[in-house]
This record gives structure tokens, C-alpha cells and sequence, in this order.
């Protein structure tokens, strides 16, 4: 009986989405050599006494990242749901304790030091929160104090403390995954657009109100490439780092760029240094990954066996999925400069820990399916059932499934 017991918490163990898997150790590759790629040179050159400082430190939070995968991914994601109340009143207390430390480079974002960054696992603990208090809510959810204004009241108090920082374009992420999840949790059509346009309002009044911001959307709408001096200066060294590799690329160490013309080139502008060092073809294939994480995500959730883990599971593919293409979007310049860095791949331990714990909480929801549902398992964006948009058995399997009760 005892090895019966341990063969199958074995097999269950083992039992994970081994192409989410795999997507992810690509990507967290490829960061790691691009970050050895874009500051051992650099760091060499300037003499530095440990010019392998940067990559070493990028491994050592890849591994924490790793044992926090594994660990994630072997706990029953329910159980998170369950503590999600003490999660989420952590989350704003440790917000709110970030306006009593000192100021780093004219904000407050970061515990014991520069160490810690709070609002990337606020990312996680506001999705495992929302996941749970969406999915309870059922046809309530379309009901004014049920629904909308309790979720806009939860979201607005999590994002203000954000913002406050300043931190806006994380804001930004943290309120687009909660309206996805808004949506895809059942909510009303009406609802959702309402929520649209206060949020895209309330973004806009702070853009207004926050010169560095209102800037940024100034040298954007201006067209920064016909800039000189230092307004453009970002945005046109990203896209000609970008630009330069060509198709091929110059090879990995290869590239100029890195060498002080881009700036923070191993964070928030590494997409543009693996164009240079990558070309066409790397940056097309980044992007291919992270659309197949996208699939992947969403196939996790379209097979989750309950309403939590389908909106649980939505929440974390769009949250990396989104901040991925903000990314991206800012190096290719079709979106105003905000500092956001790449998942899995741009230098930083909260950032990089966080992503690999929310890919962690994606394997066990695909770990715990049900296999007989996962052939039925379709997308439905319809909700007029009072359940989640994401439908995971067909009436066929429902029908066999009551047959063999």
C-alpha cells in the first residue's frame, strides 16, 4: 500500500505541462546569456573588480525562482484561494510600508535596500485574490454592489498605493490583468466598459498631473527620432540597437550599443540589445515564445476543473503576456517610454522570482485537470450562465460523466 501511496505522488509530481515547461527554460536562457552578454564586456572594460557580478547575481535569483517554480508547482493551487484574505492584507500593508523607506532615484519601490521590489509580487497576490473573490461571486457579479463597485474598490486601492510609489506602468498592468479576469469571470459587457473608461481616465488625469509622465507622452506623440539632445535620446538609441543587428544579428557579445550608448541595457532595454546581438530572427523568436506561452497559459486555464483555476490561470497568462508586449512595445517605440522589465529574460530578482512563482501556480492548475475534461475543454465568451467565459466540459462529457454516476 505504501508504495502504491508513493508511485502515484511520484506520477503526480511528474505530471505537468512539460511545453509550459519547456517555453519558460528557453526564455530563462536566453536571459541569462544576455545578461552575461551585455555587461561582462562593458564591466571588463571599466575595470570592475567582479565583472561577473551581474550574471552571477542573475543566477542566483533564477535558482531562488526555480525552487519557488517547483515549490508552486507541487502545492494544490486551491490552496492559495484559501489564504488569499491574509494574502492580499500582506500585500497592502508591505504597500504601505514602502512611503516609511528612504527614497532610490527619486521613488519608493523597494524594501531592505534596493533589494526587494514589493509591486512584482503584488502582481501575484492581487491575481490569487481576485481569482478567488471573482469565481465566488457567480451570477452576483453583475450586480452594482455585488460586483462592479466592490472590484473597483478592491483594484483601486491596490493600484493607488502603486501609483503613489511613482509606479504607474505597473499600475497599469495590475488593473488590465483585473479587468480580463473582470470580463472573463462572467461580469457584464456593460461593466466591463464602464471600468475601461474610468481606469483609461483616472490614467490619463495622473499622466496630466505627473510632469515626468506627461513628458514621456510628449516626446511620444512629437516622433522622438526627429529629436536631438537628450528628450530622444533613449528612444533612439533602443531602436538603433534594435535596428543594427539586421536579420542575423552581430552574435551574442557582439554588439556596441551595450557599451553605454542604451541605457539600463541588461532591464527595461534588453529586448533592444538581443536585436542587435540576435537579430530579426532572435527578436521573431522571443516573440514566438511568448505567443506559445500565451496558448499554453490559456489552454491551462480552458482545462481547469473549477472556476478558480480558470480565473486564476487567466489572470497569470495575462499578466506576463501583457507586461512582455508593454515591454516590447516600448523598445520598438510604439508605445511611450515606461520602464517595465522583459519576463524571464531583463536582469532583476523580484521580477524574474515572481514570474517563475506564477509559472509555478500554472503548472499546478495543469497538474490537477481533469484528464477526461481536457478533450472538451473549449473557450466561451458568451457567460450568460452566471459562470466564467471559459467553459472546460462539453455537453457530451457532462452526459457521459452523469452515465457513470
Amino acid at each position: 500500500m505504501a508504495a502504491q501511496q508513493n508511485t502515484r505522488f511520484i506520477q503526480n509530481a511528474l505530471r505537468v505541462d512539460y511545453i509550459m515547461f519547456a517555453i519558460v527554460a528557453v526564455l530563462l536562457a536566453v536571459g541569462l546569456a544576455m545578461v552575461w552578454s551585455v555587461t561582462f564586456a562593458p564591466n571588463v572594460t571599466q575595470g570592475a573588480d567582479n565583472p561577473l557580478k551581474e550574471v552571477q547575481s542573475q543566477l542566483i535569483y533564477a535558482a531562488v525562482g526555480i525552487v519557488a517554480l517547483i515549490f508552486f508547482s507541487q502545492i494544490d493551487y486551491r490552496v492559495w484561494g484559501r489564504v488569499a484574505v491574509p494574502l492580499i492584507l500582506v500585500t497592502v500593508v508591505v504597500l504601505i510600508s514602502l512611503f516609511f523607506m528612504p527614497e532610490v532615484n527619486g521613488s519608493r519601490r523597494w524594501l531592505m535596500g534596493a533589494s526587494v521590489q514589493p509591486a512584482e509580487f503584488a502582481k501575484l497576490t492581487i491575481i490569487i485574490y481576485m481569482a478567488k473573490w471573482l469565481s465566488s461571486k457567480g451570477e452576483k457579479l453583475r450586480q452594482l454592489t455585488y460586483g462592479l463597485v466592490p472590484f473597483a474598490v478592491i483594484v483601486g486601492i491596490v493600484t493607488g498605493l502603486i501609483v503613489l510609489q511613482p509606479n504607474l506602468s505597473t499600475a497599469i498592468i495590475i488593473g488590465l490583468c483585473a479587468f480580463a479576469m473582470f470580463f472573463i469571470a462572467g461580469a457584464d459587457l456593460v461593466q466591463f466598459a464602464f471600468l475601461m473608461i474610468v481606469g483609461g481616465g483616472s490614467a490619463i488625469a495622473i499622466v496630466l498631473n505627473t510632469p515626468y509622465q506627461l513628458e514621456r507622452w510628449r516626446i511620444f506623440l512629437n516622433d522622438p527620432l526627429k529629436m536631438t539632445g537628450k528628450e530622444g535620446y533613449q528612444v533612439i538609441e533602443t531602436i538603433i540597437a534594435l535596428g543594427s543587428g539586421g536579420v542575423a544579428g552581430r552574435g551574442l557579445g557582439a554588439g556596441f550599443s551595450k557599451y553605454g550608448y542604451v541605457p539600463a541595457p541588461h532591464t527595461d532595454s534588453i529586448f533592444a540589445l538581443l536585436g542587435e546581438e540576435m537579430g530579426l530572427i532572435g527578436t521573431w523568436a522571443i516573440l514566438a515564445l511568448f505567443l506559445a506561452f500565451a496558448y499554453r497559459g490559456f489552454h491551462i486555464a480552458a482545462r481547469a476543473k473549477d472556476p478558480f483555476g480558470q480565473v486564476l490561470a487567466t489572470g497569470l497568462t495575462f499578466w506576463l503576456i501583457f507586461q512582455a508586449f508593454v515591454n516590447i512595445g516600448v523598445v520598438t517605440a510604439t508605445i511611450p517610454f515606461t520602464g517595465v522589465p522583459l519576463p524571464f529574460i531583463s536582469f532583476g530578482g523580484s521580477a524574474l522570482i515572481a514570474a517563475l512563482s506564477a509559472v509555478g501556480v500554472l503548472l499546478s492548475i495543469s497538474r490537477n485537470h481533469e484528464s477526461k475534461d481536457a478533450t472538451n475543454a473549449t473557450f466561451n465568451f458568451g457567460g450568460r450562465d452566471g459562470g466564467t467565459r471559459l467553459s472546460r466540459v462539453s455537453r457530451r462529457g457532462r452526459d457521459s460523466e452523469t452515465r457513470e454516476r
